[in-house]
């Protein structure tokens, strides 16, 4: 295949922190000379998608590859309302350090962000308006992130309707259809070469134990009959997600499909964002190379 001026229709997944595989896709797929000429994204596919059509991945890698597990927890200002856990606003406050007050109509290229309206059981593609507004809509996971009010109804994350949304992803005739997927039932063995100290995963540990005990009070729940239930809502989300996105690879077939696997780290273990970048170039290497 002669890629020196193919134009990619790339399509991003949603998978919490293994979505920092994406930015390991983006800078290989580039390399090899692709042209990326439109981004669909899905929670965290909307991020980074909307960070590079942006120009600012540079920026958002520098900053999230310093994360540790403890600058984790402190960006998790927890929630006292019963639509989530964590309210995101000192996320969300980097993230328009990083990307300033942008228009999605100003991008560089067609994009799209995709969240779901959670009254009316359907998709919100955000295609015009605010870029942050979009993202931030986009990666509201139920009962985890608190959503976003829009209209007269609220907004959650994109992957409750489309963990891959490539029907949503502009197309030309002459593009080539890149799909990411972040939830691959796959094998992984990790690279990694930094381990946490003690102190850090006592401290993660300890937040996500907080995380379990509040759920229940939250929601009037026993907490002896819902132990875990953070884990255990994390992991019917994984399962809703991998069944949709199986559906939705059958249904519309993409060229080349990028597989990250499920296993490779947890839903907020951004602090293994190198790992999972250098994840994500090693697969579109493979998977490049069989093309």
């Amino acid at each position: 295949m002669d890629n020196k001026k193919r134009n990619v229709a790339l399509v991003l997944s949603g998978g919490g922190a293994r979505g920092m595989a994406h930015i390991g896709v983006i800078e290989e797929i580039l390399k090899r000379g692709y042209n990326i000429s439109s981004i669909a994204g899905t929670s965290i596919g909307s991020v980074i998608g909307g960070v590079y059509a942006v120009g600012k991945m540079d920026e958002y890698k520098e900053w999230v590859t310093s994360l540790s597990k403890l600058d984790i927890i402190r960006l998790m200002d927890f929630a006292i309302t019963k639509g989530g856990l964590i309210k995101g606003e000192k996320i969300f406050k980097e993230m328009r350090r990083i990307i300033g007050d942008v228009k999605i109509e100003d991008l560089k290229l067609p994009f799209s962000a995709i969240a779901v309206d959670i009254e009316r059981h359907k998709e919100v593609v955000f295609t015009s308006g605010s870029l942050i507004f979009a993202i931030r809509a986009s990666v509201a996971i139920p009962t985890v992130i608190t959503p976003v009010k829009y209209k007269k109804s609220y907004l959650v994350d994109g992957g409750v309707l489309s963990p891959i949304p490539m029907e949503f992803v502009k197309r030309s005739k002459s593009d080539i259809l890149v799909a990411v997927d972040l939830n691959a039932d796959s094998y992984y063995r990790s690279t990694a070469k930094y381990r946490p100290t003690k102190k850090e995963e006592n401290n993660y540990r300890k937040a996500l134990d907080q995380i379990n005990k509040r759920w229940p009070k939250l929601f009037k729940m026993e907490k002896e009959k819902h132990a875990g239930y953070f884990d255990l809502m994390n992991k019917s989300l994984y399962a809703m997600q991998s069944r949709l996105t199986q559906i939705e690879l059958d249904k519309h077939k993409p060229d080349i499909l990028i597989q990250i696997s499920r296993h490779a780290c947890d839903l907020f273990e951004f602090n293994r964002s190198e790992e999972m970048i250098d994840y994500g170039r090693r697969q579109t290497v493979k998977v490049l190379k069989e093309v």
